[in-house]
């Protein structure tokens, strides 16, 4: 179950992140997946900035859509250069 809520989060997150950054969308599993990478990013750079995410579900799609938003910037910044 914790699997599919994961993949969730990482699809709301892909979903927003692509919004934010305005960009071409990478469709629906294209989003899922720079939604879950951009979880485990956005996670590292929270502990590594020593901050928490411990608002729950709400918080963890802050922190997936954070660490999205980065990714994106990221792909782009490679993509441009």
């Amino acid at each position: 179950m914790n699997l599919i809520w994961f993949i969730l989060i990482g699809l709301a997150a892909g979903w927003i992140a692509g919004q934010l950054v305005k960009g071409s969308s990478f469709g629906l599993l294209g989003d899922i997946i720079v939604g879950v990478i951009g979880a485990v990013l956005g996670g590292f750079l929270f502990s590594a900035l020593g901050l928490s995410s411990s608002g729950g579900l709400f918080g963890s799609l802050v922190v997936a859509t954070v660490g999205a938003v980065v990714l994106l910037f990221g792909l782009r910044l490679i993509k441009s250069a």
